[in-house]
């Protein structure tokens, strides 16, 4: 995969800012809907996959995350599904690491639930990714299995440590489950800040038809903080990573402790991210039904000018905010499609 290194000299376009005066600067993009594993906040457990053919490939995904960087995006994430079983996944990481090189990108990292990351940590490392955020939401084999429908934990934790054998910072992030995994919380926590690794706890969010309710899921990160206050000392700190976690420091672990409130407090008000599907959607809210069609103007020219304007076209219309609403009137997805097509 070949394309040009960018520089502020050839930034021609200016910064994409939406109707609320939000500079866009972090671009999350789904490389495959698919995942190894079936989670079952995030999937029915017979998920129907897109075909092949309504994919970008490799080169396309490339040419519209550079489409990005050249609009004044400086963060990359790749997501999924689990997007390093997309097959050659690592020709694009390669290939968008150059503008690493050329400083026109920040960074360049990905989310993954480690299955695979024991093969690729190395090769991460290499293309100028520093860090990783890994899924996982127990320590618990049994549990781990129950979440994930069939999941190997030891395969995970040693993608964990790969990566960090590879000199990637590690961040976990877990998805708080009643009646599941919320009093392992505090024994995850240690875990992960004795190994230098940040966690992160999210709600349950309203995204797709899994085959079950949310309410019987769903647990505020409210609660889960007054409970963890009872028995570590929680001080907040200012650090904005560019998303929406809170974040506290543990004073009895020395860690990083984030909170995700997409139910209880929504964190809209900073929101600079946009999302990109596989096939080419582009959402402005992870909360709204919006959705627009760039793989069109990405295969109509060779030049990005069609391109250029229909991104320009939808940032113009990013929503305020998302009001996502989980309770027993209102036991049905906020938003029709899953997190897995949408991008974690």
């Amino acid at each position: 995969m070949t394309g040009s290194s960018l520089t502020s000299s050839d930034q021609r376009f200016q910064p994409m800012v939406d109707p609320f005066g939000r500079t866009i600067r972090y671009l999350r993009v789904s490389v495959t809907d698919r995942c190894d594993l079936r989670c079952f906040y995030c999937m029915s457990e017979d998920m129907t996959f897109l075909p092949k053919k309504d994919l970008l490939t490799l080169e396309e995904l490339d040419r519209l995350c550079s489409a990005f960087v050249a609009k004044g995006v400086r963060k990359i994430r790749l997501t999924g599904g689990e997007p390093l079983v997309r097959r050659n996944v690592m020709t694009l990481v390669r290939s968008l690491s150059r503008h690493l090189s050329s400083g026109a990108l920040d960074e360049l990292t990905l989310t993954t639930n480690a299955s695979q990351l024991a093969r690729f940590a190395t090769e991460l490392a290499d293309c100028g990714v520093r860090r990783v955020n890994v899924s996982l939401d127990t320590l618990d084999a049994a549990k781990f299995r129950a979440i994930t429908r069939w999941g190997d934990l030891d395969k995970v934790l040693a993608g964990i440590e790969a990566a960090r054998d590879a000199g990637l910072a590690v961040k976990i992030n877990a998805v708080a489950l009643k009646n599941m995994n919320e009093e392992e919380i505090p024994a995850l926590m240690e875990w992960a800040h004795g190994k230098g690794m940040a966690l992160t706890l999210i709600e349950v969010m309203p995204m797709g038809d899994i085959g079950e309710g949310r309410i019987d899921q769903y647990v505020p990160l409210s609660l889960l903080r007054a409970r963890l206050a009872k028995h570590y000392t929680l001080s907040d700190l200012d650090d904005d990573s560019g998303g929406p976690a809170r974040y506290v420091r543990v004073a009895e672990t020395g860690g990083k402790l984030g909170f995700i409130t997409p139910m209880t407090h929504n964190f809209c008000e900073s929101c600079n991210r946009v999302r990109i599907t596989c096939t080419g959607t582009l959402h402005t809210c992870l909360g709204h039904e919006d959705a627009s069609d760039l793989r069109k103007p990405l295969r109509a020219s060779a030049d990005d000018d069609l391109l250029s304007a229909a991104i320009d076209r939808a940032i113009g219309l990013k929503p305020k905010g998302h009001d996502f609403i989980i309770d027993r009137r209102h036991d049905r997805p906020s938003v029709s499609r899953h997190m897995s097509v949408t991008g974690g």
